[in-house]
């Protein structure tokens, strides 16, 4: 899988593409664990959310959890490529917080799936995403994901009854065009 894209040395934000062409089933996940001011105000004072849920495309996954210190499940669940969709750091329970994305889709003949990983201190205007807060700094960070499926599904005509049908055509007019100069 060809990579494309970087994340800043000092926040770690960015951009991330992958890319692959090869035919079959495929399962990608990311995981992240990002700490939000720790100099300043520790890391268990943050907490996430998911947003737009119901916007999250078939074949998306998704968890956010504390990275399995203490309660959380996410590594488990990432290693196991079964990310639970729950949120288990919410404002109600602030901890250190992780998050993981995922994409499950399956590829045919020809196609390329792209898929982008985004991290920013921007939140997205629309779409699915997940969020992480410090409420002390009021500093949050966003991850969002996208997957592009190109190529495949149209099959190309071939040129032999391409100029046949052309051939065709132009007889046809030839004939219309000798009947009317007979007619003259």
């Amino acid at each position: 899988m060809p990579t494309v894209g970087s994340l800043d040395a000092s926040t770690g934000l960015g951009t991330l593409t992958w890319s692959t062409s090869v035919v079959g089933s495929h399962s990608f996940l990311a995981f992240f664990d990002y700490e939000i001011d720790e100099g300043i105000n520790t890391y268990f004072n943050e907490n996430a959310e998911a947003v737009n849920v119901g916007d999250a495309a078939a074949g998306q996954s998704w968890e956010i959890d504390e990275p399995g210190f203490v309660f959380g499940d996410i590594y488990d669940n990432l290693v196991a490529g079964t990310l639970d969709g729950l949120n288990g750091v919410p404002d109600s329970a602030p901890d250190d917080v992780s998050w993981a994305m995922g994409w499950d889709f399956i590829l045919g003949a020809d196609e390329t799936a792209t898929i982008t990983l985004s991290l920013s201190d921007t939140a997205p205007v629309s779409g699915f995403y997940l969020a992480q807060f410090d409420p002390d700094s009021q500093e949050s960070i966003y991850f969002f994901s996208s997957l592009d499926i190109s190529g495949g599904g149209t099959e190309p005509v071939p040129e032999p009854a391409t100029m046949l049908l052309m051939g065709t055509g132009l007889a046809g007019l030839l004939g219309i065009g000798r009947k009317k100069m007979k007619k003259a």
